[in-house]
């Protein structure tokens, strides 16, 4: 009781230091704001921030197709984040704002729920906006205003989980997620995404599939109805792919010798929609467009609580790999150039990008790998870069978003596929990564395919458990050797692997390059009897058959000799033993040594095993010795 008062005394003490230290930790801001430079930093922030705006402008309309809302609702998210995510963040390079693969989880969860309410599908009109009308038992809300609702319930739940981890260090659950694991699951996503694209590059209008094998079933309705492509629309599509793609592959290569990316999106956009504007392809060809976008802000809104129970299970991955890309990117600009990151700090970061803005109709968001590319090299030196992005969207949503309204949908599947392809470009490393690790690529492979053929969430469940079965798959049939002695040296090696090293006469030294315990308690014993040579329960067996045979042989005989030769027999007791022939056949060591180096720790079941082998070798007279416990193992030895 008198320990825990203390510590909670020196956790609750309060004084301006303690309050300054807080607030500074909580917003990081307050802490380099009033050491920013302004003559060193702020050219390369407003540099950067110029040209990542002006790359967020296509990318948060067409990323809200793919989340099923509205184009307004990106702008909004994009706006917001950057605000609140330049005063909690510890990262000065990463970029928040609409994520494809958030995006795409996001859209299937919101149609999910679309379909359970009664809406009809997102490929009826001719537009984005839908103005079919259900009562909610609220008042009448349309197809847009519930896609938004369901959108930012989502967000408050995905931002609540975030700031959870980050108050309670869960942090560590990032862990799970390895590399090979994430790669295979973006370019899985990709996959999907891509293939959620295509009806409008064709113009096609096909129902959107979701859950189980979703992506093959899309697949299908597309070349079944793939006779009603609309023509203006494939046209377009193709036109933008083949000045988009070319030019992103000089930015790509050239990105040392350019002092920023030429911006050929937001031209390629600005170009589409003057055209469709003035060759009027809503009236004309009947190519779906964006419609009208309002301008301004609207008042804000609470999340819906009802729809809390039905998105709580949606909320958890898009929580886990937003924290997990947001902090991936973080740690890896931070370790380049020279500054600390606190995982933790970021997850609250993170969580109130997408907590906030919930109430000022905004989706789930989370660091966006091109734009912080992008923006780290572009010169940005401080999250000011991402104050001056918002700027560039705030113009956007002021004045000039009504511009959009004759963009074809199109154009935004082109702009979202073209900035896929980092996720697709994983194929070409699979060679590598095979010759790296083939686990690690079976684990990729799992992860990928899962994600792709039967639906994001649960490729990125199956590819976290099919990881951990690698992982204890790893340590139940683990690498283990016999070992020699270097010559003229204390250093003991691998028998198998090392040449000229001497061993002991009849000592043998067995290495477990693994913790003992209950899922390799058998392989430990058949690998010890397999490298040893000598398995010391088919040998006692064998000497306890001969005992058995020669005092039955011998039984025999005496009851032989009594019965016919009783009179010739000295009258004196005699003890008859086994024949030579009974003893153990001799083996080629006296002691084994188990080296321990490699075990963590042993669980109750190891500690069995290890009993029941120095036992074992005993009762054929081998000694057997440990080496190499870690103080752990041995105070587990000493309680066991």
């Amino acid at each position: 009781k008198d320990l825990i008062l203390r510590k909670a005394r020196e956790v609750c003490t309060c004084s301006h230091q303690t309050i300054t230290t807080f607030f500074c930790r909580l917003f990081p801001v307050l802490d380099w704001l009033p050491r920013y430079n302004v003559k060193t930093q702020l050219l390369g922030d407003v540099i950067s921030g110029l040209l990542v705006g002006i790359v967020a402008i296509p990318q948060s309309i067409s990323y809200s197709l793919l989340a099923s809302q509205d184009p307004i609702y990106g702008i909004y998210t994009n706006f917001f984040c950057n605000i609140i995510y330049v005063a909690m963040a510890t990262s000065h390079h990463n970029s928040v704002g609409s994520f494809g693969v958030l995006c795409l989880m996001i859209g299937q969860s919101v149609n999910r729920h679309l379909q359970l309410a009664g809406y009809s599908d997102d490929n009826t009109g001719s537009s984005l906006v839908d103005n079919s009308t259900i009562s909610n038992g609220t008042g009448a809300c349309d197809r847009s205003c519930y896609a938004i609702t369901v959108a930012l319930s989502l967000s408050f739940l995905v931002g609540l989980y975030q700031i959870l981890l980050g108050v309670f260090q869960l942090g560590f659950v990032a862990v799970y997620l390895s590399e090979p694991l994430l790669s295979g699951f973006v370019t899985g996503s990709s996959l999907t995404i891509i293939t959620s694209q295509m009806k409008y590059l064709l113009g096609l209008k096909i129902p959107r599939h979701e859950g189980v094998g979703s992506f093959i079933l899309t697949w299908i309705d597309l070349f079944r109805y793939i006779q009603n492509t609309n023509i203006c629309d494939l046209v377009t599509s193709l036109v933008a792919l083949a000045i988009i793609v070319p030019v992103k592959e000089i930015n790509d290569r050239y990105k040392e010798k350019m002092k920023a990316p030429f911006p050929i999106e937001l031209l390629v956009v600005i170009a589409a929609t003057v055209i469709s504007y003035y060759f009027n392809f809503e009236e004309r060809y009947k190519s779906a467009v964006c419609g009208a976008i309002p301008t301004g802000f609207k008042k804000p809104t609470l999340p819906d609580v009802n729809l809390f129970s039905s998105l709580a299970v949606d909320a958890l991955p898009i929580a886990v790999i937003g924290f997990a890309m947001t902090v991936s990117l973080a740690e890896i600009f931070g370790k380049k150039y020279g500054y600390a990151v606190r995982a933790n700090q970021e997850m609250i970061a993170i969580g109130m990008c997408n907590l906030i803005p919930s109430f000022f109709y905004c989706f789930a968001s989370c660091a966006a790998l091109t734009k912080t590319l992008l923006k780290e090299s572009t010169g940005a030196q401080t999250q000011v870069s991402g104050l001056v992005t918002s700027l560039v969207l705030l113009l956007v949503l002021l004045w000039i978003a009504p511009l959009f309204y004759s963009l074809q949908t199109s154009i935004l599947g082109v702009v979202t596929i073209v900035n896929l392809r980092g996720g697709l470009r994983k194929f070409r490393d699979i060679p590598r990564m095979w010759q790296l690790s083939k686990l690690d690529t079976v684990v990729w492979w799992t992860t990928m395919l899962s994600s792709t053929l039967i639906s994001t969430e649960i490729g990125l469940l199956v590819g976290v458990c099919f990881a951990l079965l690698c992982i204890i798959f790893r340590t139940q049939r683990p690498r283990a050797t016999l070992l020699g002695k270097v010559s003229n040296t204390d250093i003991y090696e691998d028998q198998s692997t090392y040449k000229q090293l001497s061993s002991i006469v009849n000592v043998k030294i067995f290495r477990f390059e693994s913790s003992l315990y209950y899922a390799n308690k058998d392989y430990f014993k058949t690998v010890l009897y397999q490298k040893t040579g000598v398995n010391p329960t088919l040998l006692a067996s064998k000497h306890q058959k001969l005992e058995t045979q020669a005092s039955a042989d011998t039984g025999n005989s005496k009851s032989f000799f009594n019965t016919k030769f009783d009179c010739l027999k000295p009258a004196k007791k005699r003890t008859e033993g086994p024949p030579a022939d009974a003893h153990p056949p001799s083996l080629d060591m006296h002691t084994l040594i188990l080296d321990c180096g490699a075990m963590q720790f042993i669980d109750t079941v190891g500690l069995s095993v290890l009993k029941e082998t120095r036992r074992d070798y005993k009762e054929i007279g081998v000694q057997v010795l440990l080496a190499n416990c870690n103080p752990s193992i041995r105070h587990r030895l000493r309680e066991g």
